[in-house]
């Protein structure tokens, strides 16, 4: 598979790096201020009994994400078959870029790899109306051009709160986006011009503020001096395991004991 990459808006992106340089200290970001998304959007309603959850372990502290499989089957069936494979266990995020994404899920730990239980045939865009990209939605990363490219790499969208401005809300609403849809976007911040490019197939829903912190490490610089958004060595961000179960799912504690059996057996 060639490099994974997320596309990105070079307008967003440069104001979004300015907002970097503005906010940094010592190196690092802060962790962003998020606001409680008030929303009728799937994305921001509770887990149900019985939702399927991936709950990621890591050397930050645990994430959970609510899955959509009714709306991205292969995408979802795609990631709990890895998962569950341990495929994803001792891997790193090996992208973390402030106010846009982190990204993981390359065995490798390069972004240049990845696999799929499809006899390793990439994974079409599967694009639902109901799944927008907010801030903390769990989505399928594809080669950079080629949306039909998903393998087992995936990324958790980390844009700021104020990332949609009312001018990229009025383009929303011009495009046919749900009053509803453009409100959480204004609340919670995102990446709307991938939503017709990449598959979101999960939302987080327990721990962004861990993934607010895998976005703030300080990462390489390249020869030229621009960032690499790789993690520093000393700021390696470990993904122990991806646990799919049921909501409301066992306990970080539960999760340990079973690792530790598991380990003894």
């Amino acid at each position: 598979m060639a490099v994974s990459t997320l596309k990105r808006c070079c307008a967003l992106g440069l104001a979004l790096a300015a907002a970097a340089a503005l906010c940094s200290c010592g190196g690092r970001y802060p962790v962003p201020d998020r606001p409680t998304v008030e929303s009728s959007e799937r994305q921001f309603t509770a887990p149900a009994e019985g939702d399927t959850i991936a709950i990621f372990t890591t050397s930050l502290g645990e994430v959970r994400a609510v899955l959509y499989p009714d709306a991205a089957p292969m995408a979802v069936y795609n990631f709990a078959g890895l998962a569950r494979s341990g495929y994803y266990d001792d891997t790193v995020i090996w992208r973390s870029q402030y106010g846009f994404a982190v990204q993981g899920g390359d065995a490798e730990g390069t972004g240049t790899g990845g696999a799929t239980i499809y006899n390793n045939n990439p994974i079409p865009l599967e694009a639902d109306a109901s799944l927008r990209h907010y801030a903390g939605a769990l989505c399928l990363a594809t080669v950079a051009g080629d949306a039909n490219s998903g393998g087992s790499q995936f990324y958790f969208v980390t844009a700021l709160p104020d990332s949609v401005d009312e001018e990229m809300q009025s383009q929303l609403s011009a495009n046919g986006y749900t009053a509803e849809q453009v409100s959480a976007y204004a609340e919670a911040g995102g990446l709307p011009y991938l939503d017709s490019t990449d598959t979101v197939f999960g939302q987080v829903y327990q721990g962004m503020d861990v993934v607010d912190r895998m976005a703030c490490v300080d990462t390489v610089q390249n020869e030229d001096g621009t960032d690499s958004y790789r993690p520093t060595e000393e700021d390696t961000i470990t993904i122990e395991r991806v646990t799919i179960a049921q909501y409301p799912g066992p306990t970080a504690e539960e999760i340990a004991a079973s690792a530790e059996t598991a380990a003894a057996e």
